[in-house]
């Protein structure tokens, strides 16, 4: 499949050659489901645990007499209720990271990038350069391209220049080819990918080989 590519400044740079494999694929989205979640758990901090009654160090001999002394009986002062006492049903230790198939998440991001495709929100543009860091001109970039929002991908790395014109924009984030996921494309209305991203992204995604083979055993898996 064959798609424009324009100029940052939204001149017309020939056509360029979209691989079916990744970029035709049918909308799964119980596929986007499953990588979104999993990138989303997988980014959670760990649960710390709280110290609990057998878990604090503190003395275990009787304080005070069992009788007489107008106060309740106690055993010894880890007991919850005292200063430095060990915590009642305190949090647990746990892990939240889950674990995905590495062909399940090539398929996830593959299947995001056909969905932007198949909704007319991808463009590829000949490259992501800019002269001066400066947020006005990528603003003119954007309007020349009709942009208010959208996701920049880059190739191995992200030009400066163009990387530091974002950083003030409102939902327009520059990515290296390697950081691409399922969660920030369909986080953004347009995803935008330079020739080396397009190169990149292909490469890197050629794990799926065929169209159809990845996509049945995904759903028989």
């Amino acid at each position: 499949m064959k798609i424009a590519v324009k100029t940052l400044s939204g001149a017309d740079a020939g056509e360029i050659d979209l691989a079916p494999q990744i970029f035709g694929l049918p909308a799964r989205k119980d596929i986007l489901f499953r990588v979104i979640n999993w990138q989303l758990a997988n980014r959670r901090a760990y649960a710390r645990a709280a110290q609990e009654r057998s878990d604090v160090s503190r003395t275990g001999k009787k304080f005070g007499r069992q009788k007489g002394g107008g106060t309740a009986r106690h055993g010894n002062r880890a007991a919850p209720q005292f200063i430095g006492g060990g915590k009642a049903h305190g949090p647990r230790a746990r892990s939240f990271d889950q674990s995905l198939n590495k062909k399940v998440r090539a398929l996830g991001l593959a299947t995001a990038l056909s969905v932007k495709a198949a909704e007319g929100k991808l463009i590829v543009v000949d490259e992501l350069r800019l002269n001066d860091a400066k947020t006005k001109a990528m603003k003119e970039r954007l309007a020349a391209l009709g942009l208010t929002k959208a996701l920049f991908i880059d190739g191995e790395g992200v030009d400066q220049n163009f990387r530091l014109a974002c950083q003030n924009l409102y939902k327009v984030n520059v990515l290296p080819s390697i950081g691409a996921n399922v969660y920030d494309i369909m986080n953004h209305d347009t995803l935008v990918l330079s020739r080396a991203g397009v190169e990149r992204l292909t490469e890197r995604l050629s794990v799926l080989g065929s169209r159809a083979a990845p996509a049945e055993e995904t759903a028989n898996g």
